[in-house]
């Protein structure tokens, strides 16, 4: 069964495709059940009862997935399920502010629980942190994630990237080159596999790697518009910022620190990319509670 129409369209007004949501929120159920049945909710809770519950968080932050949560309740219930939103995503919170009601069947509410909170409490803790990062750089360059995310979650988990007030860097390895040290090594140096890639793809963006400052101005020199700086120092970045002296944008990233993203902001480039937007991220807690139960169904 699909999404109804006004959950899909809330998906797909955030960017996301709702056909990839609902398998993936279909198959979180199905590990969730392990081909049986939710065995404790059968046993306890009578098949018409209908309950309200509320998402609510349980600890400051900013949140994400609000549709996605919608869309769990929706999978689970169908079109029989109300919905209520207290916050949008990127909404700041403070502990104990309500997020979202429920009003659906006590069975499906439960049974959608799990699912429901893993989800947003995970796209919530990457909103988080990246809205931190993004305050920490100030003005000064633009804070990108990397692809370092869950298997088969990255689309929601850039998603909460760009809720927290960050940029994607590419989501695929089709959508744009990045020459890493072990790619110069296998083409024979920077120059070479900038021109191999150039000539084999003419129309991606090309993005050169590289671990020192002259490594930075042979990219250039080479004709790459993008450079990578790798593990470099604040030092050792502002003295790349000089010897490029605006002819390609550069970007940091290896070894930052929210302490010193803004130390590495100043100095000039244009971005700093961090995997620890997604790849350690703690996960914003959040908790759902009945409020309410009636013996009959939706509207009685």
């Amino acid at each position: 069964m699909s999404l109804p129409e006004p959950v899909a369209l809330a998906l797909r007004e955030a960017g996301l495709d709702p056909l990839y949501v609902e398998d993936l929120i279909r198959a979180t159920l199905e590990e969730d059940l392990g081909g049986g049945a939710d065995v404790t909710t059968v046993a306890t809770v009578p098949e018409e009862q209908w309950a309200s519950a509320v998402l609510e968080a349980r600890q400051p932050g900013v949140i994400a997935g609000v549709p996605v949560v919608e869309a769990v309740f929706a999978a689970v219930g169908g079109a029989d399920v109300e919905l209520e939103r207290h916050v949008a995503d990127g909404d700041a919170v403070d502990a104990g502010a309500k997020v979202l009601t429920v009003g659906a069947r006590s069975r499906d509410v439960l049974l959608a629980e799990r699912t429901a909170l893993n989800l947003a409490g995970r796209l919530s803790g990457i909103a988080t942190a990246t809205r931190a990062w993004v305050e920490a750089a100030g003005d000064g360059a633009v804070v990108r994630d990397t692809r370092k995310t869950t298997p088969l979650m990255r689309t929601l988990e850039k998603y909460a990237v760009r809720v927290g007030g960050a940029a994607n860097h590419r989501s695929t390895l089709s959508e744009s080159a990045l020459i890493k040290d072990n790619h110069v090594v296998a083409a024979g140096g920077v120059g070479a596999a900038y021109r191999a890639v150039r000539e084999a793809y003419p129309d991606v963006d090309v993005e050169v790697e590289v671990d020192d400052v002259a490594g930075a101005v042979e990219a250039v020199e080479a004709g790459a518009e993008l450079v990578l700086l790798d593990n470099f120092t604040v030092d050792e970045v502002t003295d790349a910022v000089q010897a490029v002296d605006g002819r390609a944008r550069l970007e940091v990233s290896g070894g930052l620190t929210l302490d010193a993203a803004g130390a590495y902001a100043a100095t000039g480039v244009d971005y700093l990319s961090t995997g620890a937007l997604t790849h350690s991220v703690q996960a914003l807690d959040l908790g759902l509670e009945i409020v309410g139960v009636d013996a009959g169904a939706a509207g009685s």
